[in-house]
């Protein structure tokens, strides 16, 4: 009876020692970690060229998408960009709908309520444009006269804020600088009063039919927008945009849209 148990005792400790040794014979796999894909989702208006605009194939070009793409790039991120309603774009950043503006977006007192901006990247001022045979030919003979602006843009606040704003008949809001250039032209408005790197994109392709007065409503600067509360999101977009500015990254997008380096 000893024997049988001292047998049985000793089959299983065999056992127990090749189970054993083959567990250690094959190393266990570690768990390896999902890689989270990265997304920064940039809000625009897609009809505002050179910054943002949609080409003969419909494709989203511009100097701010390509700016945006090199950013991406550098921060191992994935961008998306997302056609917005200009006039609420602190809505759908607010909203979380998106996750930067980056559309020639003026830095505004106003705004920086709402936004928090990276450091100015580009300068830009609020021109007068009128027709080649228009009799205005400084900012106080928009007295009686409609002047357009697009809705949401800072052209409305540089305006309001300026004493010749009290002597125009009417400010006109449109839902883009396209329409206002249209209307412009037939005669329904007397003046626009647009983004300077944004009016003279438009005017030199219909050369000798618009002039610039010499008055503008200002000089302002453009940053990107994020919410109040990302500062990790502001501070690799401020450090990939540095980095752009020293290795002329930045320098060689602005060429190819400026014909020359205008970034700050």
């Amino acid at each position: 009876m000893h024997k049988r148990i001292s047998t049985l005792f000793t089959a299983l400790a065999a056992a127990t020692l090749l189970v054993a040794c083959g567990k250690q014979e094959t190393p266990s796999a570690k768990p390896v970690a999902p890689v989270a894909m990265v997304k920064i989702v940039v809000g625009l208006d897609d009809n505002f060229p050179p910054m943002g605009f949609r080409d003969e194939k419909n494709n989203l070009v511009g100097f701010d998408i390509d700016m945006a793409r090199e950013a991406a790039k550098r921060l191992g991120a994935e961008v998306e960009f997302k056609p917005i309603d200009w006039n609420a774009k602190e809505a759908e950043l607010g909203g979380k709908r998106v996750d930067a503006l980056w559309n020639g977006l003026t830095i505004t007192e106003k705004r920086k309520e709402q936004i928090a901006f990276t450091a100015p990247y580009l300068e830009n001022r609020q021109i007068v444009i009128v027709t080649a045979a228009s009799p205005i030919k400084a900012k106080a003979d928009l007295a009686s006269k409609v002047v357009g602006v697009q809705e949401g843009s800072s052209a409305v606040e540089a305006i309001e804020k300026d004493a010749a704003a009290k002597t125009i008949k009417e400010l006109k809001k449109f839902g883009d600088n396209v329409a206002a250039l249209m209307d412009l032209t037939t005669g329904r408005l007397d003046a626009l009063v647009v983004d300077e790197v944004v009016g003279r994109y438009y005017i030199a392709k219909k050369p000798g039919e618009y002039v610039v007065l010499d008055e503008h409503f200002g000089t302002e600067e453009y940053g990107v927008g994020v919410r109040k509360d990302d500062a990790e999101l502001l501070g690799k977009l401020q450090k990939a945009m540095d980095e752009m500015k020293k290795d002329g990254s930045a320098a060689r997008i602005s060429t190819q849209w400026f014909g020359k380096d205008i970034v700050k």
